[in-house]
C-alpha cells in the first residue's frame, strides 16, 4: 500500500473529520519510509491500527440552569491508544468541541505522551458546552452531570483526564468531588487538581514553561539563547503567562498577546504585574485582550494576529490552525529565527512548509508543548507515591524531560545537512517507541 492509498482509506473512514484528517496526514507522512522500511510494523498493520481508537465514548449530558431550565449537551471521551500505559489528556468544554477536533487532539497525545518518556497512552476528551456567562452553580450542575457518566470510563490505572481549554482547577474539583463521591475512593484519577488535595505545583505554567525550555534547546543547538530575543505570543491563557514568566527569568522580552478581538503590541514588554494582570484575566473568562490594552497604555490591534510584529521567536499559544501562509511569510520577512508551538497544531501544514523551506527553526507542539502533559504524568508519580515535591524539584526534573524530547528529536531528525526537521524527528521518536510496544503486545 502506498500513502496516498492508506490516506484514502483513512479518509474513507473518517469522514467530514477535516482536523483529524489533517492531524494524521502531518504524521504519517513523516513516518511512513521508516514504517515501510521495518517488515514487522507492515506485516502488523501497525499504521492501520495506530489511526484507529481503541474506544470512543459518546453521551448525553443534561443539566440544569438557575432558572430551572434543562439543557443537553454532547460529551466524549476518546480513548486512542494504551500501549505505553493508561490514556492520558486533557478534558475540553466548548462549543466547537466535536468528535474530529478529539480525534486530531487524542492522536497526536499519543505521540506527545511518547515523547516524555513517561508511561502514558493518549486520549482526549470534553463538551461542546461553552462556560461564558455561566455561574458557579451552573458550573458545577454541568460537571457533576459530566461526571455522572465519564466516571464509568477513566480510573488512576485506566484513563485519566486533565484540563483543557474551559476547563480549569475549579471545573477538574468539580469533576473530581463527584468521581470521588460515586466511586468512594480517593485515587489520582485527575490530574491538574488543587494544591490542597494532591495537585502539582507548577502545573497550571507548565506547559508555558515546557515552550520555552524547548526554544532554549534549540537555541543553544545554534550557539544562542532566550536573552535578550524577541518573543511574539499569541493567546493570554495558561501557556501564554506560564512562557511569559519563563521567558521574562530568562533575559528575554515578551512584546504581544491576543485574544478573539485582537492583539496588544508592548513595546515595554509583558512582565511583573502585567503577567499577573493576564492570570485574572483568564480566572474570569474575559476573552478582550483590549483591556489589557487600555489598563498598561499599549497598542491594540483590533482584529488582527499577532505575526506581522518583528520578533526573533514566535510561539502561537492559543488554538489550531491560527498562524497560516501569509502569518508565516511575514514572520520570515522580518527575520525569525525560531517558532515554537505551544498550541495543538496552531500552523496550517503550509505555513509550516514555508517556515521550513526558508530554514526557520520550527518546533511541532506535540514536541514543544508536551511540558503540561510531562508534568501531569510527574502529578500522576506524587499521587502514587503518596509525596508532593517542592517547586523547584518539579520544574527541574520538567527541564530534564523537555532537554530529553530534544534530543529525541535530533536524533530521528538530523540528516545529511546541518538543518534539524524536528517535525520529523518528533514523529518517528514517538512512533517507534509505540509502534514497538503494540508489537509485543500482539494483536489486541
Amino acid at each position: 500500500m502506498t500513502f496516498n492509498e492508506f490516506m484514502n482509506k483513512v479518509a474513507s473512514k473518517n469522514q467530514g473529520e477535516p482536523e483529524f484528517l489533517q492531524a494524521v496526514k502531518e504524521v504519517v507522512e513523516t513516518i511512513w519510509d521508516v514504517y515501510v522500511s521495518d517488515p514487522r510494523l507492515v506485516k502488523a498493520n501497525i499504521m492501520e491500527r495506530i489511526v484507529e481508537p481503541e474506544r470512543v465514548v459518546i453521551f448525553r449530558v443534561p443539566w440544569v440552569d438557575d432558572r430551572g431550565d434543562v439543557h443537553v449537551n454532547r460529551g466524549y471521551r476518546v480513548q486512542f491508544n494504551s500501549a505505553i500505559g493508561p490514556y492520558k489528556g486533557g478534558c475540553r468544554f466548548h462549543p466547537s468541541v466535536n468528535l474530529s477536533s478529539l480525534k486530531f487532539l487524542g492522536f497526536e497525545q499519543i505521540f506527545k505522551n511518547s515523547l516524555t518518556t513517561l508511561p502514558m497512552g493518549g486520549g482526549k476528551g470534553g463538551a461542546d458546552f461553552d462556560s461564558k456567562g455561566k455561574s458557579e452553580q451552573e458550573m458545577m450542575r454541568f460537571c457533576q452531570a459530566f461526571m455522572a457518566e465519564l466516571y464509568r470510563h477513566i480510573g488512576p490505572n485506566l484513563d485519566i483526564p486533565a484540563g483543557d481549554i474551559g476547563v480549569s482547577g475549579r471545573e477538574v474539583g468539580f469533576m473530581f468531588g463527584m468521581y470521588k463521591k460515586l466511586k468512594n475512593e480517593f485515587t489520582g484519577v485527575f490530574t491538574g487538581k488543587g494544591q490542597h488535595w494532591g495537585g502539582s505545583l507548577i502545573r497550571p505554567e507548565a506547559t508555558g514553561f515546557g515552550v520555552v525550555y524547548f526554544a532554549q534547546e534549540m537555541l543553544k543547538n545554534i550557539g544562542e539563547s532566550v536573552e535578550g530575543k524577541k518573543v511574539a505570543i499569541s493567546g493570554f491563557g495558561n501557556v501564554s503567562w506560564g512562557a511569559c514568566q519563563k521567558i521574562n527569568e530568562l533575559g528575554g522580552k515578551v512584546v504581544t498577546l491576543s485574544g478573539p478581538d485582537g492583539y496588544i503590541y508592548d513595546k515595554d514588554g509583558v512582565s511583573g504585574e502585567k503577567i499577573g494582570y493576564m492570570v485574572e484575566m483568564r480566572a474570569s473568562n474575559n476573552d478582550r485582550v483590549q483591556d489589557y490594552a487600555e489598563k498598561f497604555k499599549c497598542e491594540f490591534f483590533p482584529g488582527k494576529r499577532p505575526w506581522e510584529v518583528p520578533v526573533d521567536i514566535a510561539m502561537p499559544c492559543a488554538i489550531q490552525n491560527e498562524l497560516n501562509l501569509d502569518d508565516a511569510k511575514n514572520l520570515v520577512n522580518n527575520g525569525i529565527k525560531v517558532l515554537a508551538e505551544g498550541a495543538n497544531m496552531p500552523c496550517t501544514p503550509e505555513a509550516i512548509h514555508f517556515l521550513q523551506k526558508n530554514n526557520i527553526l520550527f518546533a511541532p507542539g506535540k514536541a514543544a508543548n508536551a511540558g503540561g502533559v510531562a508534568t501531569s504524568g510527574l502529578e500522576m508519580t506524587q499521587n502514587s507515591m503518596r509525596l508532593k515535591w517542592s517547586r523547584e524539584e518539579v520544574d527541574e526534573k520538567l527541564q530534564t524531560i523537555m532537554r530529553a524530547i530534544h534530543d529525541q528529536c535530533l536524533q530521528y531528525g538530523r540528516f545529511q545537512s546541518d538543518f534539524i526537521d524536528y517535525i520529523k524527528g518528533a514523529n518517528i521518536a514517538g512512533f517507534l517507541k509505540v509502534a514497538n510496544a503494540m508489537l509485543d503486545h500482539g494483536v489486541v
